[in-house]
C-alpha cells in the first residue's frame, strides 16, 4: 500500500529515473520535492501514526485507573508493552536514514550531489534489514524463546564407563 502511495506522489514529479552508475532504477537524490515527499511518506508518516497510537494508548491506560480486574490490566500492559517495542524499532529505523537525509540537506545548500550518496543512502537499509531481524527476535518472546532452547546444548553422557570393548581381531 505505502509504494502505490508512494508511487503516485514520486510519479508526476518525475521523482524516478534511471541510474546508468548503479544500473538500477530508484529516486533521484536530485530533484529535492520527490525526494522530500518520498522521505515523508515513508518515515515521517508511519512514525507519526505509530506515536499516535501509542500516545492514544498510554492515554486510555491512564483514564482506566487501578480499579481495573488484574486479567485487564495484564492485557493492557501487554498491549502497551508491544506498542512500545514497535516504537523503538520504528524509531531505529527512523535513525538509519539520518545520514541519507543529512547528505540530501547538504545537497540542497552546497547544490553539489557526494557521489557515495546512493551508496551511504542504501547502507542503511541494509543494515536496518539485518537488525530488524534482530530486533523481531528479541522482542517477540515466542521466538526467543525458539532461539534461547537452540542455544541451550544437552550432553549425552554414556550410562556404563565401566564396560570394556571387546575387540575382534582376525586374519583373511
Amino acid at each position: 500500500m505505502l509504494t502505490c502511495v508512494l508511487l503516485t506522489v514520486l510519479i508526476p514529479l518525475n521523482g524516478v529515473t534511471y541510474l546508468p552508475n548503479d544500473h538500477f532504477c530508484y529516486a533521484t537524490f536530485t530533484n529535492i520535492p520527490g525526494i522530500l515527499s518520498a522521505a515523508a511518506i515513508v518515515y515521517i508518516g508511519p512514525f507519526c501514526c505509530i506515536l499516535f497510537i501509542y500516545i492514544h494508548i498510554t492515554r486510555f491506560i491512564h483514564q482506566q485507573g487501578n480499579i481495573q480486574p488484574l486479567k485487564i490490566k495484564q492485557r493492557q500492559s501487554r498491549d502497551l508493552l508491544i506498542t512500545r517495542r514497535i516504537l523503538i524499532i520504528v524509531s531505529l529505523l527512523f535513525i538509519l536514514g539520518i545520514p541519507a537525509m543529512t547528505l540530501v540537506f547538504i545537497f540542497i545548500i552546497t547544490g553539489e550531489e557526494n557521489p557515495l550518496l546512493a551508496r551511504i543512502a542504501f547502507f542503511p537499509v541494509s543494515a536496518s534489514q539485518a537488525g530488524l531481524s534482530v530486533a523481531l527476535l528479541f522482542s517477540i518472546p515466542q521466538l526467543k524463546n525458539i532461539v534461547q532452547n537452540l542455544r541451550t546444548t544437552n550432553t549425552v553422557m554414556p550410562v556404563n564407563q565401566g564396560v570394556q570393548m571387546r575387540t575382534i581381531t582376525g586374519t583373511q
